[in-house]
């Protein structure tokens, strides 16, 4: 069942679930944060509307610059911007922001412990018939490994809207991870946002949990579908939603393991250096658990429509249902 305590979406097992896109609730975000606060500043690599900054720019055209086609300049513009005091908002598709600027954000952003916000559209396979070379599956794995780097990724355009704003206010350089394309609402105005926290959002009505699986983005949702079909199954299944990747909640991690002794990770994104790799780097250390990795394995990704890609790389809710059995069957 859903954690109400969470005053979660109660229309997520509705097939007219409403669906809007990440990026879009960042957008929103920027818009909210740069009244509250006339120090933030947006800069766009020239994908202003694919982005969503265009809700920042038409409200705000003098404190906005495009930069154009010049990702590496976008940072240090940005640095340079947060060295003088103002709070900047950067991005671009994931692709190039981090990917293409990567040394740009450890050395000018990181390193210089500048409050920069990078804010990568387009992640995973979620950009869908633009294909591999523009599907980001590395960008988590990219930027968690960055001493002072925050790594966030919101299930749904509200929670992206929430930590847009609340980023806004902290000094530390950050990475918001968004997707392209619509995805269903699983949280409302109410539900709680915190750095660092992480939040079980489906649970058994009775009883200890047999396996926990932990998910961070978007794919949050069909984690939660098949949660409920194998209830109905009589499997007992408790869902996290991982949204900040680091810090990571060790804590609700190592005591979700304790609970089931069966980790279950899933990510749209590659599983070597991504969330997945800091659950069990966390178990590892403090609680050894067996965990099952669901996400891209060692490959690129390849045109098709979202959904085509999930089934594909065995991300759908079927392929994760089958998933948790195996893992259950020792």
């Amino acid at each position: 069942m859903l954690n109400q305590s969470l005053k979660l979406n109660t229309k997520v097992f509705n097939s007219e679930v409403e669906k809007k896109s990440t990026r879009e609730g960042f957008g929103e975000g920027l818009l909210l944060a740069g009244i509250e606060n006339e120090n933030i500043v947006g800069l766009c690599a020239d994908l202003i509307e694919s982005t969503k900054m265009n809700i920042f720019a038409d409200k705000f055209s003098d404190r906005f610059i495009e930069v154009g086609i010049a990702e590496q300049n976008l940072v240090g513009v940005a640095s340079g911007m947060a060295s003088m005091g103002k709070i900047p908002f950067i991005s671009s598709y994931s692709i190039f922001n981090p990917g293409r600027n990567w040394e740009q954000i450890r050395t000018n952003v990181c390193y210089n412990n500048q409050p920069v916000k990078i804010v990568g559209t387009h992640a995973g396979l979620s950009v869908g018939p633009d294909g591999g070379s523009h599907q980001a599956l590395e960008d988590i794995a990219l930027t968690r490994v960055l001493p002072r780097m925050v790594v966030i990724s919101p299930c749904d355009a509200i929670e992206a809207k929430k930590a847009t704003i609340t980023i806004s206010k902290t000094k530390d350089p950050t990475y918001l991870r968004c997707a392209r394309n619509n995805t269903p609402i699983i949280t409302t105005e109410d539900t709680p946002f915190e750095i660092g926290k992480a939040n079980i959002v489906f649970q058994p009505e009775s009883g200890l949990a047999q396996v926990g699986i932990i998910a961070t983005g978007p794919i949050l949702y069909s984690a939660i579908i098949a949660a409920k079909k194998l209830e109905d199954k009589g499997i007992n299944i408790k869902v996290m939603n991982l949204s900040t990747i680091k810090p990571l909640d060790k804590e609700a991690i190592i005591s979700l393991a304790k609970e089931t002794k069966n980790i279950v990770t899933i990510e749209d994104h590659q599983v070597y250096g991504g969330m997945g790799s800091s659950v069990a780097e966390c178990l590892a250390q403090f609680y050894p658990t067996r965990i099952k990795f669901l996400g891209i394995k060692d490959e690129f990704g390849q045109s098709g429509t979202p959904e085509e890609l999930y089934k594909n790389y065995q991300l759908d809710t079927d392929s994760i249902i089958e998933s948790v059995y195996r893992t259950i069957v020792k």
